[in-house]
């Protein structure tokens, strides 16, 4: 019985007794104080009639102080025990008949991925199913939370508990292509267990995501075919961001085809772009690759527009062959960061700055600024002390991470470094989205979030899909369109009607990079599109 049956009985047990013991003083006093004899029946009528308020029936007024001091006291306990039953009664009978049921299982549905548990990172892998039309489903062990993800439009959860293998059963794990346990390091490796004890292995894709890396062959001894860390993930990318701003040789690049690429570069202070617009730059014609995207301040655009101004820390995502995209890169590099190349900064040396200071060491110098003393630290001090910044030498530093734990206490080291160096490039993490952009608006050049690097990272090892790098904002994929074919690009306004760019197509065994407006897609054509998410869904939608 639950805890809300359990309090009602009580409650209606008492009121009964209650009710008794007025009707029995009641018929007594009546008697004994008004002279009436009349049946305990009435009495009880009477009774009941005070406690609900609905009236005092043929036997007021009364005539003795007694009778009505008794009558005083019923009134006073009826109402008590009205105001009683309205939260303990009323309210939660009407609160469970108005409560949404969430479902306990699944019919029907197969080749999906089920998320064990409901976290930013968890929702951020769901965009990316999303855009890729893959179905999921999330298992969610709390019934409020479950409900208030129920309401909140999101019919792809039940409830249950994912570690009994029962509630999988119901998630039709069977039938699933993967699954992600998306809860704390304890909670995932039974996930996993139970997930292995209703598939047998190799039938089912399973990844575990841990916060200490520490337990991570605990998991994979439970049966994880991989274990993902997403603070060490975070670090990697925040050190591969300030590798890429600060190398002479191209950087972030992924290949599409023998000597074809799609890249992000950072525009630096003192280059020949800066005040100009993405038509006026003439990029295309400068250098030979075209400008697919680009993005300021967290904003993101593609395609940009003609008359987007590029300015000191512009990002253009580029696409080209090799040798032009190293001559853009000499266009976006200033003479003056050439020749001087300071180190790079990491505040903060918990897992995420440890891992991003890493990333970095093989090709840059790195100085690690932490409050505690250890290995690997070279500046003992807070980083958002003016001393500490100065001593790490952050004037002179080509770049600075920002590591640490706390979203507020990162904002205000960003503050603090745009004040000792205003020119030094700011490569910021975040834990909460909602932080993004605040840090933005405290000076960060580039900002990366928690969830963002490991949701987009588990959607790339779970549907073997190349996503260009998670911190790049835009998705680069493989997909057929039949809808397109038999027309021109041009004739189907795919950018302007989708925002998305045909990088490249795939045709009979061969990669076509030339593609302009009059490309026509054809039968068996495999497209190369590069976007945002939301893009990437408009073109799915429209077109395949």
């Amino acid at each position: 019985m639950g805890k809300w049956r359990r309090r009602t009985a009580a409650y209606l047990g008492a009121l009964v007794v209650v009710i008794l013991l007025y009707t029995v003083a009641y018929h007594e006093a009546m008697a004994a104080f008004e002279g009436r004899e009349q049946s305990f029946a009435h009495s009880l009528q009477v009774v009941v009639e005070t406690f609900t308020t609905t009236g005092f029936g043929s036997d007021a007024p009364w005539s003795t102080t007694e009778m009505n001091l008794i009558v005083v006291a019923m009134d006073l306990t009826g109402v008590l025990l009205i105001f009683m039953a309205l939260p303990a009664f009323v309210f939660p009978l009407f609160e469970e008949t108005l409560s949404t049921t969430v479902p306990t299982s699944v019919d029907g549905l197969a080749d999906h991925v089920v998320i064990c548990g409901h976290t930013p990172r968890g929702r951020v892998l769901r965009e990316e199913l999303r855009a890729r039309d893959v179905p999921y489903l999330f298992v969610v062990d709390d019934d409020d939370e479950a409900g208030r993800i129920y309401d909140d439009g999101e019919e792809h959860v039940i409830h249950g508990d994912p570690e009994e293998v029962g509630t999988l059963h119901d998630a039709n794990v069977a039938e699933a292509r993967a699954l992600v346990a998306d809860a704390d390091d304890e909670t995932n490796a039974s996930v996993v267990l139970s997930a292995r004890e209703c598939v047998d292995d190799g039938d089912l894709r399973v990844v575990s995501l841990v916060e200490d890396e520490d337990v991570a062959d605990y998991h994979r001894y439970a049966g994880a075919d991989r274990v993902v860390s997403p603070r060490r993930l975070l670090g990697e990318s925040l050190g591969a961001k300030a590798t890429a701003s600060v190398a002479d040789e191209l950087g972030d690049g992924v290949e599409i085809g023998e000597d074809f690429q799609i890249a992000e570069l950072l525009v630096h202070r003192g280059s020949p772009l800066v005040g100009e617009s993405v038509v006026g730059s003439s990029i295309g014609d400068r250098t030979g690759a075209n400008v697919l995207g680009a993005w300021k301040d967290g904003e993101f655009e593609s395609p940009p527009r003609p008359d987007r101004v590029i300015d000191e820390h512009t990002v253009l995502l580029v696409v080209g062959t090799e040798s032009e995209l190293e001559e853009l890169k000499d266009l976006t590099l200033s003479e003056t960061r050439r020749r001087r190349r300071g180190p790079v900064v990491v505040a903060g040396y918990g897992r995420v700055g440890h891992s991003a200071a890493a990333e970095v060491r093989p090709s840059e110098e790195v100085v690690v600024v932490d409050e505690h003393d250890a290995p690997g630290v070279d500046v003992v001090g807070d980083a958002t002390d003016r001393e500490t910044l100065e001593a790490a030498g952050v004037d002179e530093a080509r770049a600075v991470v920002i590591a640490l734990d706390s979203d507020t206490t990162t904002i205000f080291a960003t503050l603090a470094v745009k004040q000792v160096a205003p020119h030094a490039e700011v490569i910021a993490r975040a834990n909460d989205a909602d932080s993004v952009p605040k840090l933005y608006r405290a000076g960060a050049d580039y900002v990366l979030s928690l969830s963002t690097v490991s949701g987009r990272l588990i959607a790339s090892h779970l549907l073997d899909e190349e996503v260009l790098r998670p911190e790049t904002q835009v998705d680069l994929i493989r997909t057929v369109a039949p809808r397109l074919e038999g027309r021109t690009l041009a004739g189907a306004d795919v950018r302007a009607e989708t925002g998305v760019t045909i990088v490249a197509v795939e045709r009979d065994g061969a990669l076509l990079t030339n593609v302009g407006p009059d490309t026509k897609v054809i039968e068996g054509d495999r497209l190369v599109v590069a976007g945002t998410d939301d893009a990437v869904n408009r073109f799915n939608e429209r077109f395949v």
